[in-house]
């Protein structure tokens, strides 16, 4: 009967929310680094193929 009474407020039985809060703290370091490899990685090609049609 329990089970019935919950559909009153969650008729789609969707999952409960996940909290927001974590433990983790965000890893802004890799981010960046990964970031600043992939611009250096575009810029490489970039080059090259300049290097290559000229």
């Amino acid at each position: 009967m329990g089970e019935h009474n919950d559909h009153r407020h969650n008729p789609m039985q969707h999952p409960d929310e996940q909290p927001v809060v974590s433990n983790q703290t965000p890893q802004f370091g890799k981010l960046l680094l990964v970031l600043a490899a992939a611009v250096l990685l575009l810029a490489l090609i970039t080059w090259a193929s300049v290097a290559y049609v000229t």
